[in-house]
């Protein structure tokens, strides 16, 4: 059996980025994925002929290199496409109460819209036009 997800939508927040005790690097981030909503095997639309889309949130983990690449080049708004594989949580919290938590493990991400600009050791912006290929 295989545990494959694949989700192409646009990241809701910029990554957030923090480092475990034992130096483990782990970044996490939103993803809004949209379907056309649909009532009675139709498609719902608007008043304006526009289809009605639902959106739903992904909480998205990428770990070490993958995290440090995505924490660099995302930003919120971007396009994205992520593969990996969905991992439940249970845990109880302060007040006892079982708490259950859904999360997108991150094995690759590709971006689909321009990355935003980094800079280079002299502090100057990489542009994709000064790449050569």
């Amino acid at each position: 059996m295989q545990n494959i997800v694949i989700l192409a939508g646009n990241i809701g927040q910029d990554p957030e980025t923090r480092n475990t005790q034992s130096g483990t690097s782990i970044t996490h981030f939103t993803l809004a994925t949209s379907r056309p909503r649909y009532s009675e095997g139709k498609v719902v639309r608007d008043k304006d002929g526009y289809r009605v889309q639902d959106t739903e949130w992904h909480r998205i983990t990428a770990f070490n290199g993958l995290g440090k690449t995505i924490q660099q080049h995302c930003e919120k708004g971007m396009k994205v496409l992520v593969r990996g594989r969905i991992h439940y949580t249970k845990w109880t919290d302060q007040q006892g109460v079982e708490r259950y938590g859904c999360e997108i493990i991150a094995e690759t991400v590709d971006f689909l819209s321009r990355a935003k600009q980094t800079q280079n050791d002299d502090g100057k912006f990489i542009d994709d036009d000064d790449i050569p290929f």
